[in-house]
Formats: structure tokens, sequence, C-alpha cells
């Protein structure tokens, strides 16, 4: 597990950061070695504001754009390894080309006493 949301600006591929996203939770080495357990999907935004600067198409060119990548991890793990998560995930988008675009990274704790899953 985690659950890694990536909410992105729509001239970002979404499908580049899932493999970014992807491959930096894997660095952490906090998650099973063969990546099994990671679990990421994305999102692009049509409307959004960072900024001064609105948007609403994904027409716009000259806008600063955004990643917000959301880590949810069951809760138990300590404050280094989401720290240490974050930073390896980070150190992935980091090494994009991007330009004028603002990234960030939230890990979050899941309850485990209400978190279910079924594998059908």
């Amino acid at each position: 597990m985690p659950h890694c949301i990536i909410e992105h600006a729509p001239a970002l591929d979404g499908q580049h950061l899932v493999r970014q996203v992807f491959a930096g939770a894997l660095d952490s080495a906090l998650f099973e070695p063969d990546g099994s357990d990671i679990k990421v999907r994305a999102y692009a935004c049509d409307a959004y504001c960072v900024g001064a600067d609105i948007v609403g198409s994904a027409n716009t060119t000259d806008a600063t754009h955004f990643i917000h990548v959301t880590l949810r991890l069951l809760a138990g793990r300590t404050a280094v390894q989401k720290q240490e998560l974050a930073q390896a995930v980070l150190a992935r988008l980091q090494a994009l080309p991007l330009q004028n675009c603002s990234v960030t990274i939230e890990v979050q704790d899941m309850e485990r006493g209400s978190y279910l899953k079924w594998l059908a």
C-alpha cells in the first residue's frame, strides 16, 4: 500500500507522472520490492488557480502549472519513514523537465480500523 493520488495541470502528461510517482514510492524501500502494493492514479484538473494564474482550459500555456501528490498510508509509519517517502517521490518529480510548475507532496495516514480491501 500506498495509494498515490496525483492532481495536476492538464498540460502535463499524467501517465508520465504516474510512472515517476510509482518509481519514487518504490525507491523509498517501504513497500514490496516488486511494487505490487503501490497504487497510483492521476487526475488532470481542467480549472485551477496557482497564485494569480486562473486557468479555465487545457489550452493555457503561460500559466503556472501544478502537481500535487497525496500519499495515503495505513497508520503506523514513523515520521521519518513518511519524510523519506515524500523525498523519494519529490526526487523523481524533480528529475522531470518541468518549467513554471509548483510541486507539492502530502503524506496522510489512513485509519486501519476503517480501511477495507477486497480483491475480486
